[in-house]
Order: C-alpha cells, then sequence, then structure tokens
C-alpha cells in the first residue's frame, strides 16, 4: 500500500483528496501548513506528496526546494495558479507534476498512478549504464551530474529529464506530444509550449554556450538530438 502525504492548507479540500485516496486504498497522511508539511516529509517514508503552492507557515515552493535537498520522492503541486510561469518555476524546483485547481480527482488519480509506476521503474534501473555520452556531453546518470567537456552544467530536474530523454533517443524524432508523455510522465492536458521553453533553456546551457548544436528542431514534428560532429 502507497502511502501518500498531503500537504494542503484549505480543510475542505485536504479531507476531499484524503477520502478518495483512502478509497483507492492508499494510506494518506495530512498536514496543515508548509512547516508542518516539511516535518512530516522528512520525518517519515512517505511514497507521494501532494503539495499546495500556496501555504501558511512555509510556502509550497520552498518546502519542495528543501525535500528536494535530500529526497526525490515525486511531488505532484496543486496551485489555483494557472499560468505557463507558474508551471515552470514549479517543475524547476523539482516537481514532478503540476496540476491547476479546481481539478477533476480521477485526473490527479491517474497522475498518482502515473508517478508512483515511474518512481518503481526507475528504482528497477539500476542495471542500466550510468553514463551517456555524446561527444564531450556527457551525463553521469547515477550522479545527477552533466558536463561538457569536464566543465559541469546546472541543470534543473526537468530539464535533466528532458536532456536525458532525449540523449538517451539519439537521432530519434520526437514529437512534443512524446516528451510531454515520456518526461512529464502523462498526456498533458495544457499547452505543450512548456516543451519549447524547456528546449530554450537547454539550449542557453549547451548548444549556445559551447557553440555546439545538438537540439535540433523538425519544423511540424518536433525535435532531434543529434551530435552532428560524430556524423
Amino acid at each position: 500500500m502507497a502511502k501518500i502525504l498531503v500537504i494542503e492548507d484549505e480543510s475542505k479540500i485536504a479531507r476531499f483528496i484524503e477520502l478518495e485516496l483512502k478509497y483507492e486504498g492508499y494510506d494518506v497522511d495530512i498536514a496543515n501548513d508548509g512547516r508542518e508539511g516539511l516535518e512530516k516529509a522528512l520525518a517519515q517514508e512517505s511514497d507521494l506528496i501532494i503539495l499546495d503552492l500556496m501555504l501558511p507557515e512555509l510556502s509550497g515552493i520552498e518546502v519542495c526546494r528543501r525535500i528536494r535537498q535530500t529526497s526525490d520522492i515525486p511531488i505532484i503541486m496543486l496551485t489555483a495558479k494557472d499560468d505557463v510561469s507558474d508551471k515552470v518555476m514549479g517543475l524547476d524546483i523539482g516537481a514532478d507534476d503540476y496540476m491547476t485547481k479546481p481539478f477533476a480527482i480521477e485526473e490527479l488519480l491517474a497522475r498518482i498512478r502515473v508517478a508512483l509506476g515511474r518512481k518503481k521503474q526507475e528504482d528497477t534501473m539500476s542495471n542500466c549504464e550510468d553514463i551517456l555520452q555524446s561527444g564531450l556531453l556527457i551525463m553521469n546518470r547515477k550522479e545527477y551530474k552533466v558536463s561538457y567537456d569536464q566543465e559541469d552544467i546546472t541543470l534543473t530536474k526537468k530539464e535533466f529529464d528532458l536532456l536525458e530523454y532525449m540523449m538517451n533517443n539519439e537521432k530519434i524524432v520526437l514529437t512534443r506530444d512524446t516528451l510531454l508523455d515520456k518526461v512529464w510522465g502523462y498526456e498533458y492536458m495544457g499547452d505543450t509550449n512548456i516543451i519549447d521553453v524547456y528546449i530554450r533553456y537547454l539550449r542557453s546551457k549547451i548548444d549556445q554556450k559551447y557553440n555546439k548544436k545538438f537540439i535540433h528542431t523538425v519544423r511540424g514534428v518536433g525535435y532531434l538530438f543529434k551530435n552532428e560532429e560524430k556524423e
């Protein structure tokens, strides 16, 4: 039985989520403010966290940031804000998923199943190669590091996950829908331009910084990772 920690200050929403999750067979714990939620997240072993963005005592952003310093537990962030910049901010600090209130409980349950399934899959990937390399660009999956010509590149969690998937599928054209499904882990309900935002981030940190062409745009389709120097 998976254990889920719900950090939500709106008591009616917290209770509604708790009842639905328990009905689905999950073990549920509730925290009503950010400080209590952080303490519970760090003190107990949960399998997934549902985290509200706007919390008293300690914001959801700060809670997520502190959790990510020591744990890779799946985090689904909830917020009343519906803006791409807010979604990017939440994902940049380490959230795995993002839902805007009000939401359908069926969709939340689906995303929980996907997040738990993805985490289980990641935990069983220990037999996979830890190193991905394309020319001087090297990714160490075990140490969660990326470097170019031995110079470290700082990436957010979602930037790392996106680059990892693209490097793992080098020379394969990937549609935006495929990237959303494989990297974000669900059939994304919002605008696919969030992929374009993250592609720009990666290009600024890798392609433009080192004057190399790794990420190629395939017009009308999506993106392709290819090291032209290897041709």
